[in-house]
């Protein structure tokens, strides 16, 4: 039986050249309400993490939606941004980021990759839906938008939070673009506290477009190091890719609405795995044939934090809202 689209949204909590990041900004929430909201349906399709690598698997129809909200006093075509929720799905913090894009005069649309499936959370259990099928349905999403009357199609742009950051930022690979996404690219990247840790084939071969990394130092949940040797290999391909650290960060840093330490004891991490794409599109530990699996990997811990930073929160949200005036407003 096909799903249809929930009516909708729910209630994000995940998720080189280094930047340092000064801490005593202050946020200031912008108070303007979009100019308009539309809830747009998103028909995407559900792959394992095995059928996305191998390509060609039709995979389960899955129908989803996202939020669209237009700027404030926006006429004719504005630049976009599809934001991917984390493993937590869609908070209130995804409420606030639509906020402060709306205010540089750029749409969100939050994409609810959760809903649609019946998934209300993967913290305890990542693998109901595994972190590649959400590129799916971030270039579904870019496919509608693209067709949107009040949108541009060559200024729509993807940020990821946590597990959505995986969406976010490897969609910027051409393999992968190639394989799900068509002709279409998006014109940036941004990830914050993105999982870095597995090597897939290909992946510093990307689009001619800017990546954006953002991650909290102290995030013992998803940990910085690998996006560093990440960052490291784009740059050394030629990809224009960066990574700001935040020295005070925990993963969820960017939140106001969390404490600025809380305990997750149930929470899956793999933060003690360094993983590679092998044969077939098997995902193994890196440097052996053993194929990884979630459930059973000696690699994977149980719990682990997340927590507000607010010099932190500050200092990321005016960097993103500096990045999309200079690439998508310029």
């Amino acid at each position: 039986m096909t799903r249809r689209p929930l009516a909708w949204l729910g209630a994000l909590i995940g998720g080189a050249l280094v930047l340092s990041v000064p801490g005593h900004a202050q946020t200031q929430p912008p108070q303007r309400p979009p100019s308009r909201i539309e809830a747009i349906p998103i028909r995407s399709t559900t792959l394992t993490g095995e059928e996305f690598l191998r390509g060609g698997a039709p995979g389960r129809e899955a129908w989803l939606a996202g939020e669209l909200r237009l700027p404030p006093g926006a006429t004719g075509r504005v630049p976009a941004v599809v934001m991917v929720h984390g493993s937590g799905g869609i908070s209130g913090s995804a409420d606030l980021w639509a906020r402060e894009l709306n205010s540089v005069g750029v749409a969100a649309f939050i994409l609810d990759s959760f809903s649609g499936r019946g998934i209300v959370s993967t913290v305890e259990d990542q693998d109901q839906l595994n972190s590649l099928a959400m590129m799916v349905d971030a270039y579904r999403a870019l496919d509608r938008l693209s067709e949107h009357p009040r949108l541009r199609a060559d200024r729509i742009a993807v940020m990821g939070f946590s597990k959505g950051a995986v969406a976010a930022v490897y969609s910027a690979s051409e393999r992968f673009r190639r394989m799900y996404g068509g002709e279409r690219r998006f014109a940036a990247h941004i990830g914050l506290y993105t999982p870095c840790n597995v090597r897939y084939e290909g992946d510093t071969q990307v689009s001619p477009v800017p990546i954006r990394l953002h991650h909290g130092t102290a995030d013992d949940y998803v940990p910085v190091a690998p996006c560093r040797d990440f960052v490291r290999r784009l740059r050394e391909a030629g990809a224009d890719a960066t990574l700001a650290e935040y020295p005070n960060g925990q993963h969820g840093f960017d939140s106001p609405l969390s404490a600025p330490l809380v305990p997750v004891p149930t929470a899956q991490s793999t933060r003690n795995c360094a993983l590679e794409e092998g044969e077939g599109g098997v995902v193994r530990v890196a440097g052996t044939s053993e194929p990884y699996v979630l459930r059973t990997a000696a690699c994977v811990a149980r719990g682990a934090h997340v927590g507000h930073d607010a010099a932190g929160e500050a200092a990321v949200k005016a960097a993103v809202k500096d990045f999309l005036r200079n690439t998508l407003l310029r």
